[in-house]
């Protein structure tokens, strides 16, 4: 009891073991699940916290937010602080799912799978406020602009990047206090000019993934998941392999606020999507589990495929398979080291998912996507769709340099796209309306 309720409580990476000595032992004649935690306490930053952040903000002229994953279930509040600041929104990747959707204020994501106008956003502010964030990219974050943080976790502040302010506090509590006080902006001069230069940016990149990709073979792993994206339901459950699945998934996966994105973002373990997919799977059988896998992860777990066949998990694969140890191959050209041990000589997955007794297709051509997938969706039981995509893709962020590179390369012998974003071109010209004509 105790340990299940340490590992609920600090929401952290837990491993309860049960010896068995232990489990031979009588249980207890009362359940004790009724006393465990399930929610945290709200967090309230004390007095001179808000008023220090209310002067900070009522004396800038332009003020960024970016947020993570400690805004879940603040959307609401977040959207009123920055219609009251008019403030261009920002997130990292755990905080896409959580304020991304139905936000006018939306430039886009910072960091190395980062897009659109969030790296200007974050530079050209005189603020810069970041809400329930441990964002581990400090080259991508502004060195001469006042910071501000907003975290529960007091570990958290200024553990990636200097403050001028700490703020110790949820969320969701912070700013119901701090909102009311701050006065109202009618300048919308940053905020627009973040939009368009959002908006610009999405169209750019939207042709290099336009051009030609319901005829390219080996299949464009963007088309895969821009399609996947369209075809999934509103509430699927993702999880998303470590490495270039990360990127399909922050360009791709559009949330609404019931869809869940889950990957290993914290500690980058690989072969993550497939065991994530089955506890979400047995949390709720009712509901669309589908998991973004490479080729890689899911050949070191195969054996957890039969797990879906044994209890009958109607988890639904798909597999970028490109042959190839895609962003370690990344890592090694950033090191200038010729790629080694990179490649596979993958088996028919889908063959393999037959013979296992689960419903395979094997798609090479994009025309038959669409339709793979739909049946794989149909289908009651486990299925895996084992898809041929492009070694050769990469994705780069919107802004670069040598101190960025970490985990990505520059090549000629590559072909690099710019990485196309899916429906998030529409999102962005739908809030360019907001955005006076001269």
């Amino acid at each position: 009891h105790t340990a299940v309720q340490h590992a609920v409580g600090r929401g952290g990476v837990s491993v309860v073991a049960l010896p068995g000595d232990i489990a031979d032992q009588p249980a207890p004649e009362k359940s004790a699940g009724s006393a465990l935690v399930t929610s945290r306490p709200t967090v309230r930053p004390g007095d001179s916290e808000i008023d220090a952040l209310v002067r900070m903000i009522d004396a800038a002229e332009r003020v960024t937010l970016f947020c993570g994953s400690g805004t879940a279930g603040a959307h609401a509040e977040v959207m009123q602080f920055a219609e009251r600041l008019k403030a261009p929104v920002g997130h990292a990747l755990r905080g896409k799912e959580w304020i991304q959707y139905d936000n006018p204020f939306d430039v886009g994501m910072s960091g190395l799978l980062g897009y659109g106008a969030a790296y200007e956003a974050t530079h050209e502010c005189d603020l810069l406020i970041l809400l329930g964030t441990d964002f581990p990219y400090n080259a991508f974050l502004p060195d001469d602009v006042r910071i501000v943080q907003v975290d529960v976790r007091p570990e958290h502040l200024g553990r990636r990047s200097r403050l001028d302010l700490a703020v110790w506090g949820d969320v969701r509590e912070t700013l119901r206090c701090v909102t009311p006080r701050i006065r109202q902006r009618t300048d919308r001069r940053f905020l627009d000019k973040m939009l368009k230069k959002h908006a610009d940016a999405l169209e750019g990149v939207v042709k290099a993934y336009t051009r030609k990709v319901e005829k390219h073979t080996p299949i464009h792993p963007e088309y895969v998941a821009s399609v996947l994206d369209e075809l999934a339901d509103d509430d699927a459950v993702f999880t998303v392999d470590t490495g270039m699945c990360n990127v399909w998934a922050a360009r791709y996966l559009t949330p609404n606020g019931r869809r869940r994105i889950i990957g290993s973002f914290s500690h980058g373990s690989m072969a993550n999507a497939l065991p994530q997919a089955i506890g979400a799977q047995f949390t709720d059988r009712g509901r669309q589990v589908v998991t973004l896998s490479g080729d890689g992860g899911f050949s070191m777990l195969m054996g957890d495929f039969l797990t879906l066949v044994q209890y009958e998990l109607p988890v639904k694969i798909v597999l970028f398979n490109n042959s190839s140890l895609g962003m370690v191959e990344l890592e090694m050209l950033v090191a200038g080291l010729p790629s080694y041990g990179t490649a596979h000589k993958n088996p028919d997955f889908a063959a393999v998912a037959r013979a296992a007794g689960a419903y395979g297709v094997r798609v090479e051509k994009p025309k038959h996507l669409a339709g793979a997938l739909k049946d794989a969706f149909k289908h009651k039981g486990p299925a895996l769709v084992d898809v041929v995509t492009d070694p050769n893709a990469l994705s780069i962020p919107p802004k670069i340099s040598a101190e960025m590179v970490t985990g990505f390369a520059l090549s000629a012998s590559k072909i690099v796209l710019d990485g196309g974003v899916g429906r998030m071109l529409q999102m962005a010209r739908s809030n360019l309306r907001n955005v006076p004509r001269p």
